[in-house]
């Protein structure tokens, strides 16, 4: 007799549901769009809409608010994978906002546009309309983001308040807003990082190198290893040196870390990221080392 196994995995619930969000907006949003900047988050829901829509094209057009000071690598993956899917990408420029004085460059050894995201953002979000904005974030990245639903719905303002958000019951997501108003809606709120890694081994998923073990120039700061670049400030007692790193997360250089390693396979890494104590953020983040009070502040202001 035929044997079959009906059991489901954790992967496949959480790739039903993020499935379900992704159709529930193409629904009932006359304008969405999806942030992808290259990073492994954003790569993973880049394929569950793939999955989602198939065979149909993904109906709704990629956005991603470039600093300026990303990798390389990350940036030709992305114009690869978007070109690979013939799919819209918008991409909304924060050194075209420091130009158009809509936000001041910092400066000093410190300084990042990591920050000035948030208006270049905001200002895409309203020129071209969206109403609603998927994003790929995780409720096990820190304690600000663990504290909204999987619609975050923003005000007029593109402001987030923790203290009067909508109930979700179940499967049941409140979509109705006015003029002006949009949606962030994180699909991948209930994944971790370990089932990023899972998925993109079961997917056999691509993505950029510098995800990867891999010689390179770095120097130390705070306990981070920062990647040697013209954009990144460093001072005198700074001294480069190279080491064999990888990157856990991707972003702007400035504020990004990198960490030692010699995983070079997706299996290394997952053995690597299951071993580990500290969060991909806390050990690879410089702006989100702030507290959660201060990270909850970034958010009200329309951070991603």
């Amino acid at each position: 007799m035929l044997q079959r196994d009906y059991t489901t995995s954790q992967l496949d619930v959480l790739e039903a549901e993020a499935i379900h969000v992704m159709r529930e907006v193409a629904a009932e949003f006359e304008r969405p769009c999806l942030l992808f900047s290259g990073g492994k988050d954003s790569i993973v829901m880049l394929r569950v809409a793939e999955k989602a829509f198939w065979p149909a094209p993904i109906p709704f057009p990629l956005m991603h608010v470039d600093t300026g000071h990303n990798f390389l690598e990350v940036i030709d993956f992305r114009d690869r994978r978007v070109a690979e899917l013939n799919a819209r990408l918008v991409v909304a420029s924060v050194q075209a906002s420091i130009d158009a004085g809509r936000v001041m460059e910092e400066t000093g050894r410190r300084a990042s546009r990591n920050r000035l995201q948030t208006t270049t953002l905001l200002d895409a979000i309203e020129e071209n309309e969206y109403d609603a904005v998927f994003g790929g974030a995780r409720r096990d990245e820190e304690k600000a983001r663990a504290k909204e639903r999987v619609f975050s719905f923003r005000d007029d303002f593109g402001q987030w308040d923790p203290k009067n958000q909508r109930p979700e019951l179940w499967n049941l997501y409140n979509t109705r807003i006015r003029k002006g108003e949009h949606i962030r809606v994180f699909p991948l709120s209930n994944w971790t990082e370990l089932d990023i890694w899972y998925y993109i081994q079961r997917e056999g998923i691509e993505i950029p190198s510098i995800y990867f073990a891999h010689t390179r120039k770095v120097f130390e700061r705070d306990g981070m290893l920062l990647s040697d670049d013209e954009v990144v400030q460093r001072g005198d007692d700074e001294p480069i040196f190279e080491a064999v790193v990888r990157y856990r997360t991707v972003g702007d250089m400035t504020c990004t870390g990198a960490v030692a390693s010699t995983a070079t396979t997706v299996e290394q890494i997952i053995e690597e990221v299951a071993a580990t104590r500290i969060t991909e953020r806390g050990a690879t983040r410089a702006d989100d080392r702030a507290s959660e009070a201060a990270m909850e502040d970034r958010k009200k202001e329309g951070y991603f």
